[in-house]
Formats: C-alpha cells, sequence, structure tokens
C-alpha cells in the first residue's frame, strides 16, 4: 500500500510548461497565416453569414406595428 509521491513543485511546473506550449500552439494557428488564407477565411464566414441572414422567415424592421385603441 505505497503511494506514489509527488513534488507539488515540479508538477505545478510541468502545468505552467503544458498551459503555455498550449497557448503557443493556439496563437500559431492563429497568427501563422499567409493574408491570403486570412483573406478566405473572412470570405467564406462573410457568405455563410449572408446566407443565414438570407433565410429568415421575418426581417427585423425599425418600424413596429403599434395597436392603438
Amino acid at each position: 500500500m505505497s503511494a506514489t509521491v509527488v513534488n507539488l513543485r515540479q508538477a505545478r511546473k510541468q502545468k505552467a510548461r503544458d498551459s503555455k506550449a498550449q497557448s503557443a500552439a493556439e496563437n500559431r494557428r492563429k497568427f501563422g497565416r499567409s493574408k491570403a488564407e486570412k483573406s478566405q477565411e473572412h470570405a467564406e464566414a462573410t457568405l455563410e453569414t449572408k446566407r443565414f441572414e438570407g433565410h429568415k422567415l421575418t426581417s427585423v424592421s425599425s418600424s413596429s406595428p403599434t395597436d392603438e385603441d
């Protein structure tokens, strides 16, 4: 019935290293793209938004119907 002894200082430092590595990988993916790739992604997002907005059943208008009795 022996448990594994864990050095908390080393575990904490390893966790920090893993966190930094994960954020570095995320930044490489996010910022390590060419201008063409960025513009392509932006164009796809714009097209997707236009398609979504075009399929709405009702349009949003600034004037709403009011019932005056």
